[in-house]
């Protein structure tokens, strides 16, 4: 409870100081939301409903829903993110783990907790909207019990996207390099926001095993969808962000013990 407690200390630090100028806070959280709802636009002239009814069997609603149910675990992962963007430069190049290691807590969640994208925050908003419209032009009902699939599913897409880009931040421990490789695995994300058969079966296999992104809103997603041949994936959801926090956590930790600092 301790170590919760400065959590909450350093997330209450930041806020306090993003909301020095509130009015640059409130812009930036509605040009989030605009930014996030553009994805929209592509989707609604692609399948115009006359022209195009439906890609690979996949309605536009259909296509609407999984977008929009993506943009929740996206929205809380950026929140927690953004000093993972630039990781390699900033704490391995420039020296500034060494100030992470010096004090009596856990490095990666003074890495997490040190800066907060809450401008992202604004996506789950709009996520819930378009969930909720395209749901309702699906003729989809929310029940109780569909209301908790949908925050666990949300938040183990997050815990799924938190630990691929950790993973990915745990190698730059064992080389130096400014940019690392993360880059190329953000754009993937896009991938994971559409329904997984509009795409390759190569692209499916990477999306579901190798970088799971398909589990962060499509499999979760089918649960609404009636898609019965998705079942074993879409419950499997938990499961799948448990296995990569444990990779993640594992290859962090072998990392920092690889640590040697910067010298000079």
């Amino acid at each position: 409870m301790k170590a919760v407690r400065i959590y909450l200390a350093y997330f209450a630090q930041f806020l306090k100081s993003r909301l020095v100028y509130k009015g640059d806070f409130f812009a930036s959280l509605i040009g989030t939301a605009f930014i996030g709802a553009g994805g929209l636009l592509f989707i609604i002239f692609l399948i115009d409903g006359e022209t195009v009814k439906a890609i690979k069997g996949w309605s536009r609603s259909e296509v609407l829903f999984v977008y929009g149910y993506s943009l929740l675990a996206t929205a809380m992962f950026s929140t927690l993110a953004p000093n993972l963007y630039n990781f390699a430069d900033r704490y391995i190049i420039q020296g500034e783990f060494d100030r992470v290691l010096l004090r009596p807590l856990n490095s990666l969640c003074q890495v997490l907790f040190e800066s907060f994208n809450l401008e992202s925050l604004a996506n789950i908003l709009v996520g819930l909207g378009v969930v909720l419209y395209a749901g309702g032009k699906l003729g989809i009902t929310l029940t109780a019990l569909d209301l908790v699939w949908l925050v666990v599913s949300a938040f183990s897409g997050a815990v799924i996207l938190l630990s691929v880009f950790i993973f990915l931040c745990s190698l730059s421990f064992h080389w130096e390099d400014k940019i690392g490789i993360a880059p190329p695995f953000y754009n993937m994300i896009n991938f994971g926001r559409y329904p997984l058969p509009i795409f390759n079966n190569l692209i499916q296999f990477i999306l579901s095993w190798i970088v799971p992104f398909g589990f962060v809103a499509f499999y979760p997603a089918t649960h609404f969808l009636g898609r019965d041949e998705f079942r074993y994936y879409c419950y499997g959801t938990p499961f799948m962000a448990l296995a990569c926090l444990i990779v993640a956590w594992f290859g962090w930790q072998f990392g920092v013990s690889r640590y040697s600092s910067t010298g000079n």
